[in-house]
């Protein structure tokens, strides 16, 4: 099972991004010429080759400057796909999930689209080439104004931009055939089932805080129709979908879910866990839990090869967290600088989904038969989330891991 090919990926919206250990461009301003050739880049190996097959899909991503949705502080890493801070606790999203939610709504030159939580405007400005008209709603004041300034520098004339509650979403522009929503309900907000029209689509992350699905919802004969896409991970819906949440998962204590990556669904993809690149489920009588195990395998230096999933965590409770785990490993050796090697990183983060902390365990390379490895990772006070990636970061070979474990230490 290959996840990094057409429709085989679990996707994430890494919304609140993971460690990047090493970028070579960093600390120093790129040519628009280089900033051009990332993205080229970036398109051919990150969204192409990873599945997107809409030849207009592909061109919108391609054509959008995506540099521009960032700060300037961040711009070195605008090609590399994933998710950026823009201020305000908010992200904008990785290139690849724009590409895939984009695709998945069909999106048709006459097309009406409303977008629920503009964020930097990214999303919007590539939808924007590909339809009529886009009305997207952000319901954080300072992040609509200034997307809505970036969109009209662009000349992206037919995006419509207003600051409000997504949960409500535009009903004097209503029915709308497609609907987007990045941002996670519980379940579809009512408004958006009444506002989009007969046969139309909407893409929306749907679910609990930490564990979601991007799910495609079809209106026929007045019902929704639900297919589930993909296991996914974005900031939950604020306002009144947040004051509906039923199932708030807030006491804070870090649990993995399929630890031993033994459950898959019908399709075989990994259940729990998301963002999976360059990784299949084993299944192998001497995998060290169970009957499966997770292998990552990469040949191209710096490449994404990656698992992540996203856990509660209270650091005003919790001391630390005792990391283990299985893992085997076969001529790994570093990629493009020599910190690009496999560990488990652990990043944090704050009641505002700003960064409080990262603490990896490892890193390993060589060969290594069966091993369990063990580490001691400290809680920043201020955490409230964490997210929890295990892979090779950009190092070359073949790396496995079983039965990975958290466990916490209480403070006295």
């Amino acid at each position: 099972m290959e996840f990094s090919r057409p429709y085989g990926n679990v996707l994430v919206v890494l919304v609140f991004g993971f460690c990047i250990l090493n970028d070579p461009s960093r600390g120093r301003s790129q040519s628009e010429a280089e900033l051009r050739e990332a993205r080229l880049k970036m398109v051919r190996e990150e969204v192409a080759e990873a599945g997107i097959e809409d030849e207009r899909v592909i061109t919108a991503i391609r054509e959008t400057p995506r540099h521009l949705f960032v700060s300037p502080q961040q711009r070195h890493l605008a090609y590399l796909d994933m998710a950026l801070p823009i201020g305000e606790g908010q992200t904008i999203s990785p290139p690849f999930i724009v590409a895939y939610m984009t695709e998945a709504l069909k999106p048709k030159p006459t097309d009406k689209v409303l977008e629920i939580g503009t964020g930097s405007g990214y999303q919007a400005a590539v939808l924007s080439q590909l339809v009529a008209d886009v009305y997207s709603i952000e319901i954080v004041a300072p992040l609509g104004r200034k997307a809505a300034q970036t969109l009209r520098r662009l000349n992206c004339d037919n995006v419509h931009t207003k600051i409000g509650d997504g949960y409500q979403g535009w009903a004097e522009h209503a029915p709308f055939d497609s609907i987007i929503v990045t941002c996670s309900p519980e379940r579809p907000p009512p408004a958006l089932v009444q506002q989009l029209r007969e046969g139309g689509r909407m893409v929306v992350p749907l679910g609990e805080r930490y564990q979601q699905a991007l799910v495609l919802l079809t209106k026929v004969n007045g019902k929704l129709e639900a297919e589930t896409l993909q296991p996914t991970f974005f900031v939950p819906m604020t306002g009144r979908a947040e004051e509906t949440r039923v199932r708030k998962n807030d006491d804070g204590v870090p649990r993995l879910l399929n630890a031993s990556f033994e459950d898959t669904d019908e399709e075989g993809q990994l259940l729990g866990w998301y963002y999976i690149r360059q990784a299949e489920v084993v299944s192998d009588r001497e995998a060290m839990h169970g009957e499966r195990f997770l292998a990552f395998s990469n040949s191209d230096a710096g490449r994404g090869a990656q698992a992540l999933q996203a856990v509660g965590v209270d650091g005003r409770a919790i001391a630390a967290i005792d990391v283990s785990l299985w893992i085997q490993a076969s001529q790994v050796r570093p990629g493009r600088t020599p910190r690009e090697l496999p560990r488990v990183n652990i990043s944090f983060f704050d009641e505002k989904q700003a960064p409080c902390g990262s603490q990896s365990a490892g890193p390993w390379y060589g060969t290594i038969t069966w091993v369990k490895k063990q580490a001691t990772i400290q809680v920043p006070p201020k955490a409230k989330l964490a997210v929890v990636a295990i892979g090779m970061f950009g190092a070359i070979g073949e790396f496995d891991v079983d039965f990975l474990e958290l466990n916490i230490r209480q403070k006295r």
